[in-house]
């Protein structure tokens, strides 16, 4: 991961430089002169440290974003992490972190544990994903029904080949690899396509918080299937097939215009960061969030992560003036 993240922010730079660049060109207009360096002069001047912790799959958004920060912000130290949505929350309302990253919302007993500890979590939406269904690059499968998902998936399930799934799938033996309990990817695919209340077959299943591992182990294992967040999948390029989904209305492959509009169905979703109103309440925090806002379309572009759509972005803006 780490020639990557350096690759992201190298990305990253270039983007808001040529951004900075065609500011300067058009001229300051109305917004009065000398502004943007001061600006740049009191984000210069911000001290603190934030810790961030969460998801996997919004980790690399969040270093590329906390990359570019600090170079903005050089006394500002940023941690970022990747335990898990799950883990995530219990850092966070421990107090041990200022942000939470998540790939699904916070759900009721997280609230209640952070309400408990005097924790108060805001959401804002930081970018959007899909998950992606991947099995081995040799493995032909270019469809899966989340009827078949189902099957192969479901908590009793005891299927031990494709076939036995129905429809057309091939005659071969499949093993899984997917994310574990902890996981927000976990959460939602298990609710969005298996209907159930956190819960997957166990047998035959290897479980990972990390997506690459996941990938890595789909790629090594003939006939493995899994399901990781869309950056990584489409990341790993033909390391592993990216199987389409049919969620009822036909076949749809996983890709940033129909995450975006929707019709990846049941398996797109939001990414978010829940910064505390403590936290937020701190300079660093709330200029750290403010940039997120600013460049999330340059940092979920060199991140490999679905950008929001601008009247996503425009909410994430109120959200964090409120």
């Amino acid at each position: 991961m780490k020639p990557h993240r350096t690759l992201v922010a190298l990305a990253l730079t270039a983007s808001l430089g040529l951004a900075a660049c065609g500011d300067d060109e058009e001229g300051s207009g109305g917004g009065g002169g000398g502004a943007p360096e001061e600006q740049a002069s009191a984000t210069q001047d911000l001290t603190g440290a934030i810790a961030i912790d969460g998801s996997s799959t919004v980790q690399p958004f969040a270093e590329a974003a906390a990359e570019l920060f600090q170079e903005q912000a050089p006394n500002v130290k940023i941690t970022v992490g990747g335990a898990g949505t799950g883990d995530g929350f219990e850092r966070f309302c421990a107090g041990e972190t200022q942000i939470s990253t998540a790939s699904r919302a916070i759900e009721d007993d997280e609230t209640e544990a952070c309400t408990k500890a005097n924790v108060a979590p805001s959401e804002v939406q930081v970018a959007n994903d899909g998950i992606a269904v991947v099995t081995h690059p040799a493995t032909q499968v270019d469809c899966l029904t989340t009827g078949q998902l189902k099957r192969l998936l479901a908590p009793d399930s005891r299927i031990t080949n494709y076939s036995d799934a129905g429809g057309d799938l091939p005659d071969q033996e499949v093993s899984f690899f997917t994310p574990g309990e902890e996981s927000g990817t976990f959460d939602f695919f298990t609710e969005a396509v298996l209907e159930t209340d956190a819960e997957q077959r166990t047998r035959n299943v290897e479980t990972s918080a990390n997506d690459n591992q996941i990938v890595t182990g789909i790629e090594g294992t003939e006939g493995a299937l899994g399901y990781v967040g869309f950056s990584f999948a489409e990341e790993a390029g033909d390391r592993v097939n990216i199987a389409q989904v049919d969620g009822g209305d036909g076949c749809v492959a996983p890709s940033a215009q129909t995450i975006q509009d929707g019709s990846y169905k049941p398996l797109a979703r939001p990414l978010f960061m829940y910064p505390s109103e403590e936290a937020l309440a701190k300079p660093e925090v709330k200029a750290f969030m403010e940039f997120v806002n600013t460049e999330q379309q340059a940092i979920a572009e060199a991140a490999k992560i679905v950008p929001l759509t601008p009247e996503q972005a425009a909410e994430a803006k109120t959200k964090l003036g409120a």
